[in-house]
């Protein structure tokens, strides 16, 4: 194998665009402009987890970091509680991302749409689109959570800490930036998201600078296959490293990648071990998908309540927040209103 092409420079894509140019003669497409690319995410994460990924790039995660948290409102509408954060931060997804590709080989405001645009040039082509999944074949069932976010300028920050507000089908938050910004949103399976978004503004102001709206993929990765088609193989999102419920994919991307690299001429083994690392994601998925339809029973699916538990407990270090069995049952038993489908 010798020329690699890596379509769709999110942070997946970014790193393997880092990662396997020490080895391979790589290029990274991206459809957005250099000038109008946005990560559109709420770029929290665990800092102390980002740092040890970065660590095989010479980046040093710190340099990026925004806001480090404390503590985390879960407000249930009803009553409110707080969670105490592990690591969680916001950070510089943007330009964490610009550095990643700095000096390689990447081409800003070309859409690759199929192989065919890539003629013969290139012995491996992997899809890091993300949710487009844009190479690879279409899932014949998909589940998506719809979002939207603005970056907003306060005069005086409403809320001083991280915040969230969950539904039954997703939720919404906020996540300072430090200086007086924050990103707040909202994701809804329903696409109601505006509506959410737009009351909370209406509540606690501040002036919108930025708005950015996607889907995002919350299939788990074991309903995502195939993993690879041909030449093409994915990686991240495009095949549903997302933690369902938390809407959470920088870290698993990050990992996926990493399986990847492991795995590079042997995407059998590939998908085997992706398969294996991401099996508790169909549980989790299990569990959100019951609580979105109203046909979660705590009778009935409290050992599913349970693994979901022990899971985010063992990651509590790439989560980035302390979980706690009661705080889980306290959010899944809050106001349920709307069925999935």
């Amino acid at each position: 194998m010798r020329k690699i092409a890596v379509v769709g420079l999110g942070v997946a894509g970014s790193y393997l665009v880092s990662r396997l140019s020490t080895e391979y003669e790589v290029v990274g497409f991206e459809m957005c402009s250099y000038a109008d690319y946005y990560p559109p995410c709420a770029w929290a994460t665990s800092g102390s987890e980002m740092q040890k990924l970065l660590s095989p790039v010479g980046l040093n995660f710190e340099d990026y970091v925004f806001y480090k948290g404390k503590e985390m409102c879960v407000d249930l509408g009803s009553s409110r509680f707080w969670m105490k954060l592990k690591g969680l931060c916001t950070f510089d997804k943007l330009s964490l991302e610009r550095d990643l590709v700095d000096g390689h080989n990447v081409k800003f405001g070309v859409h690759i749409k199929s192989t065919e645009q890539l003629n013969d040039e290139y012995d491996l082509i992997i899809d890091s689109t993300g949710f487009p999944r844009a190479l690879l074949p279409k899932l014949s069932k998909d589940y998506i959570i719809h979002t939207l976010e603005y970056k907003v300028k306060y005069n005086k920050m409403p809320i001083d800490d991280f915040y969230i507000k969950p539904m039954n089908a997703g939720y919404i938050w906020f996540f300072p930036l430090g200086d007086s910004y924050a990103h707040v949103g909202c994701g809804d399976y329903f696409g109601r998201q505006r509506y959410f978004l737009d009351a909370f503004m209406r509540e606690h102001g501040g002036e919108i600078v930025k708005r950015v709206g996607r889907p995002l993929r919350i299939t788990p990765p074991p309903m995502c296959q195939p993993y690879y088609a041909g030449k093409v193989v994915g990686v991240g999102e495009s095949i549903g490293t997302v933690l369902s419920v938390l809407g959470e994919g920088i870290i698993p991307s990050l990992y996926c990648a990493e399986i990847f690299l492991k795995n590079v001429q042997d995407l059998e083994a590939y998908t085997a071990e992706v398969l294996r690392r991401f099996s508790p994601y169909k549980e989790v998925f299990d569990v959100v998908a019951d609580k979105i339809s109203g046909r979660f029973s705590f009778a009935r699916d409290f050992s599913k309540l349970l693994k979901v538990f022990r899971y985010m407990k063992r990651e509590e270090g790439h989560i980035g927040v302390e979980v706690r069995m009661a705080d889980i049952i306290k959010i899944f038993f809050s106001k349920a209103t709307s069925s999935i489908r």
